[in-house]
């Protein structure tokens, strides 16, 4: 029977990668003081609007419920949260929150990336200020350290400099020119610059105009770097930048570096904007962020700043995968095995006690042979072996998988102690 198209079942072993993303996810999230919520599941459409105009419907799974709403699925948190934060008028301020969960988008599916997926995201509201932005990016930082994923590349804009270039540039102060513009900019990652300039040729943009901009968007660096580049004193929020930088300099996040090539493709970013990648894949951005203060105003809440970060889980897994990062480990498991059926019994009451204990204990359910058992068993650490003559002793054998010793030890001993007993 088949699945929906972009629909697929997850795997255990992908589970597995995505639970430890999620934990990892949790540790940092505490490590900052976010507050874990999760927001609904189901969004009124209006309210998704407000985020993304009318042409979201395009992207999303909406219907029209039995009272008559038009409701949607939920494409991503931001906007749940935003919605819940606006609501919370004495809401103590900063507010930071963080979820992780499922979303969906009626989009094209791509490698790694499916119509149902998993996300996490931290927002953080209250006054706009550098430091919050900075929080959001060290928190980046830190969360793919803890995944142990090496080849993490935080490209930094801010939204106001280019919108500012592009003005100049196309002696505009058209939001509409400015918009169709940055999304030139935005498709340069992912598309030839030749399709671009004809497809904006035929909009009726200038094309040296458009070439200065898309050249311009290709300028990356440190600081320094950028400075020997080009005049950086016509840029509007240059010096926003250099304060982010020194901010997070002193948070010791080192692997940063300014990309005019960044402006994500929102319109209701409205300040620092930043994109993560890993260098040594092909998937793109695995996470996107900035600066939101327009949002929390659409919904109401002039006195009220947002920023946040949300990444695809799915894209994280590929990239552990790809770089080979071992988490899937059996080592610290046990498994409790019997030569005969007469000791399966034991086995069983053994493998429940030990789980009592918080100790990963399995034991076969079927009555297989001892043979089988030992092969089911062979990525383990250690396996307990409940035998005839050593249980007429009060004692198992314990194997250590790894050198193939044995010794007899008390049961009484293993249960009371097992991490010390087994050496976990």
């Amino acid at each position: 029977m088949d699945l929906p198209r972009g629909m697929r079942d997850i795997e255990p072993r992908e589970s597995s990668t995505i639970e430890y993303v999620r934990q990892r996810f949790v540790e940092t999230s505490n490590l900052f003081g976010f507050q874990f919520m999760e927001p609904s599941p189901i969004e009124l459409v209006s309210v998704i609007e407000t985020k993304s105009g009318p042409s979201i419907k395009n992207e999303i799974y909406y219907f029209t419920d039995k009272g008559d709403r038009e409701v949607a699925l939920r494409f991503d948190f931001t906007i749940g949260l935003t919605r819940y934060a606006v609501s919370q008028k004495s809401m103590r301020l900063p507010a930071k929150f963080s979820t992780f969960g499922g979303v969906w988008r009626y989009d094209e599916p791509q490698k790694g990336r499916y119509r149902f997926f998993h996300q996490w995201d931290v927002e953080i509201y209250g006054e706009p200020n550098i430091e919050s932005d900075a929080e959001i990016i060290d928190f980046t930082s830190k969360f793919f350290a803890s995944l142990k994923l090496q080849n993490i590349v935080i490209d930094i804009c801010d939204r106001e400099l280019i919108e500012s270039h592009v003005r100049n540039i196309f002696k505009s102060n058209s939001d509409s020119v400015v918009s169709d513009i940055l999304r030139a900019v935005d498709k340069i990652q992912k598309k030839r610059k030749q399709e671009i300039i004809q497809e904006y040729q035929g909009k009726g943009y200038s094309v040296s105009d458009l070439e200065k901009v898309l050249e311009f968007s290709q300028i990356k660096g440190t600081p320094k770097e950028i400075e020997k580049k080009i005049d950086v004193s016509r840029l509007q929020n240059w010096n926003k930048i250099l304060q982010l930088f020194e901010s997070l300099k002193n948070r010791g996040v080192e692997n940063i570096r300014i990309n005019f090539g960044i402006v994500r493709g929102l319109d209701y970013y409205s300040g620092i904007v930043f994109e993560v990648f890993d260098s040594s894949s092909d998937l793109g951005a695995l996470v996107g962020g900035g600066r939101y203060d327009t949002l929390t105003k659409a919904f109401g809440r002039n006195d009220l700043g947002a920023t946040g970060a949300a990444g695809g889980v799915e894209r994280i897994a590929h990239s552990i995968e790809h770089q080979r990062i071992k988490i899937h480990s059996d080592s610290s498991r046990v498994w409790v095995v019997f030569v005969n059926e007469d000791m399966k019994k034991i086995a069983t009451s053994i493998a429940s006690q030990l789980r009592l204990k918080g100790v990963a204990a399995e034991v076969d359910l079927t009555g297989k042979s001892l043979k089988k058992q030992m092969e089911m068993a062979s990525s383990s650490r250690y396996v307990i072996i409940a035998a005839p003559k050593e249980y007429a002793d009060n004692s198992v054998i314990v194997r250590n998988m790894k050198d193939g010793s044995e010794k007899q030890i008390k049961i009484e001993s293993v249960l009371n102690n097992p991490r010390s007993s087994l050496q976990l």
